[in-house]
């Protein structure tokens, strides 16, 4: 059986959607899997070894030049790339029109959520096969059940991301010394923990004999964590990584600490001790889920709830953190 995914962003709901290459090689081993992702975030199921071809796309490159006749090239090729298969099944987990508009340009049969279920009702209309799963579902159970009512079998409770990384290593980053990882830049600035808290962290974590590294991915994100990193002692603000290395640096670390982003998703599915502070969005739905093994994540906060230092400092304690 020949099966194409189609999750194309952002990177939490690309992580999201691992554990159903999990749960396709569990239940039909012999199954080959394609994956179409945002360039971006391509990297993200090569970490899967269940994965077959990765197939790139770039709507939020093109978006902003599509009038160039270079663009319309690229969505020529990404097109013939998609066609170039027969898939049994092609199976859009994201209920967008976006993604929807993909899943209808695969070769295949189509399976996706109802207009009741998917994000967008629209999307629906794309699919040969539509099942409903209730959106009160965390984003992990909605993909495996969607994956599980197409292809036919009953999902188990267990939760298998899938995926490893090699240790990353840099001339900046000592390698005797045990690092935690704090990730604090998002999406959005209501979802952002206050820098002083972030300090305050960074310097107990400092007196607990553990490095702080901090990275950042724009020029805003590198500055904050430049400014956070000069208020704790030794702490190292990590100049900019691509998604491999991030997740190679959060591979060695001994914990996360990280608000509402994708990449504490990708601590907590790396088998990480992660704790996720959530101070304008509700975690039931999206929250971090540790997988196989890994029962060391918490998520702290919540809508206008902004977790305190101690609460974290306690929390990792518990957690064996530190």
């Amino acid at each position: 059986m020949h099966i194409l995914l189609v999750k194309t962003s952002s990177l939490g709901d690309v992580i999201h959607n691992l554990p159903v290459v999990s749960d396709i090689r569990q239940h039909l081993p012999s199954a080959t899997i394609d994956w179409c992702v945002e360039e971006g975030f391509a990297d993200i199921p090569k970490l899967h070894s269940g994965v077959g071809q990765v197939i790139p796309v770039a709507f939020r490159r093109w978006r902003k030049s599509l009038l160039s006749q270079s663009t319309w090239r690229e969505i020529g090729n990404f097109r013939q790339q998609l066609k170039a298969h027969q898939y049994d099944w092609v199976i859009d987990t994201q209920g967008l029109v976006k993604s929807a508009l993909i899943t209808w340009m695969a070769k295949g049969k189509r399976a996706g959520y109802s207009a009741d279920a998917a994000r967008e009702p629209m999307a629906a209309r794309a699919y040969d096969a539509q099942f409903f799963v209730p959106k009160t579902l965390h984003a992990i159970e909605r993909n495996r059940r969607l994956a599980a009512a197409t292809l036919g079998y009953s999902i188990t409770p267990e939760l298998n991301y899938g995926i490893s990384a090699s240790y990353f290593s840099a001339d900046w980053l000592p390698v005797d010394l045990p690092y935690v990882v704090l990730l604090t830049a998002t999406s959005r600035d209501d979802k952002l923990w206050p820098e002083d808290h972030w300090i305050r962290l960074g310097q107990q974590l400092q007196q607990a004999g553990l490095l702080a590294i901090l990275p950042g991915g724009s020029d805003r994100e590198l500055m904050r964590a430049q400014r956070i990193a000069a208020a704790i002692p030794n702490a190292i603000a990590a100049p900019r990584l691509n998604i491999a290395e991030l997740a190679g640096l959060l591979a060695g670390a001994q914990a996360v600490v990280g608000v509402d982003t994708g990449l504490s998703h990708l601590a907590a599915a790396l088998g990480k001790t992660t704790i996720a502070l959530y101070t304008a969005t509700d975690p039931g739905l999206t929250g971090v889920l540790g997988g196989v093994g890994n029962g060391r994540f918490r998520n702290l906060g919540g809508k206008d709830t902004v977790p305190t230092v101690d609460n974290v400092i306690q929390t990792g304690q518990a957690l064996g953190a530190w």
